[in-house]
């Protein structure tokens, strides 16, 4: 491999993926080439890769990774050789009226790495400077890949509000469930309380301190939160599976003044019965959607920050949800056994740069 070539898992169309040599990119004025250790596979890049698509072919999919800088373009300060850096892959307009007010995640004309360009199934990947953090001493790279999940799950969980000393009940444990459940209880919740089909999943929870983990097969989720709060339901309720069923057990499941937060992508149309519908205007209950995070150019607080100061404290456990590690020549292996479901998975990541 030249230094003007790279490898890369390149998708070519709906289900062609190719693991090839290509063009090494260049760092322009502004930009940063980052060499890839680690990216996460999002649930996102199944449905990417197999149904719908990217926004153009070829496109290289990943946005979900850390790196080392490699290059620094004209006009880059801050940044040198080596540095350990996480990337948060939305690349924002800078004009449109959400851009005027810092709220990158609602631009109105922006681009992503993964998606709209090319991302992180390769050995490098070009980013604005502006979109790189430096990732705190101690934290591993493969840790710090999962910055941008387990941002949106902050998100999610701070876009209920105050969940001190409440009820927070997640509705599906994979990844992005288990880092939402894990910042309630970071932030204060009375109970956290954690619903999946999956045995392994629900195992994975308890590893990771949640002990009222209930499979919706052995139990009516419903039934138990009223159980479990005097009749009540939960304060708070993040359906993060995407599941129609799921949906409707949330909605069913918020008290009065409650919010249910949308974090899960549906996997297909929700449709909500009358009587769930009357329960939900009768009870007032906010229904809180969640697309991103919030990110500071300005490097104020944000949730990309406090995702990086809680790996470096401890307070955020990662590790037990890395299930895989695949070389980059085995991404679309990987893909396709998230696809079958024949095996039990939590976070996959793809390591470019692992010999």
């Amino acid at each position: 491999m030249s230094a003007q070539t790279m490898q890369a898992q390149v998708l070519h169309a709906v289900g062609d993926m190719r693991f090839e040599a290509i063009a090494r990119p260049t760092p322009g004025p502004g930009e940063v080439l980052v060499r890839v250790v680690a990216c996460g596979v999002c649930g996102s890049d199944i449905p990417r890769t197999f149904v719908k698509g990217t926004y153009h072919f070829p496109t290289i999919i990943g946005h979900e990774f850390a790196g080392q800088v490699e290059e620094v373009g004209e006009g880059v300060e801050g940044f040198r050789s080596g540095d350990a850096v996480a990337v948060f892959p939305l690349i924002w307009c800078g004009r449109c009226s959400a851009c005027e007010q810092g709220r990158y995640a609602q631009c109105l004309d922006y681009d992503y790495l993964g998606s709209r360009s090319d991302g992180a199934f390769a050995e490098f990947v070009v980013a604005p400077a502006r979109n790189l953090l430096p990732v705190p001493d101690g934290v591993s790279l493969d840790i710090a890949a999962m910055t941008e999940p387990a941002a949106v799950a902050l998100h999610a969980v701070r876009r209920a509000g105050s969940a001190v000393g409440q009820t927070v009940a997640i509705f599906g444990a994979g990844p992005i469930g288990l880092m939402a459940a894990q910042w309630a209880r970071i932030m204060g919740a009375g109970q956290v309380i954690v619903f999946d089909i999956v045995p392994e999943k629900l195992e994975l929870a308890r590893t990771l301190g949640f002990e009222t983990a209930f499979n919706n097969f052995e139990v009516d989720p419903v039934k138990k939160l009223e159980a479990l709060t005097s009749g009540e339901g939960a304060e708070v309720t993040v359906e993060a599976a995407g599941v129609p069923q799921t949906f409707r057990q949330a909605v069913a499941a918020t008290r009065r003044a409650g919010r249910m937060i949308i974090l899960g992508n549906p996997a297909s149309d929700v449709i909500l019965p009358v009587p769930l519908i009357s329960q939900a205007m009768r009870r007032e209950i906010d229904l809180l959607g969640v697309w991103n995070s919030d990110y500071s150019a300005a490097g104020n607080d944000d949730d990309w920050r406090t995702v990086l100061c809680a790996m470096a404290s401890g307070a955020l456990q990662l590790e037990p949800l890395i299930t895989h590690r695949l070389p980059l020549a085995e991404a679309f292996s990987g893909l396709n056994m998230m696809k079958e479901g024949q095996t039990f998975y939590a976070k996959v990541l793809i390591q470019p740069n692992t010999q």
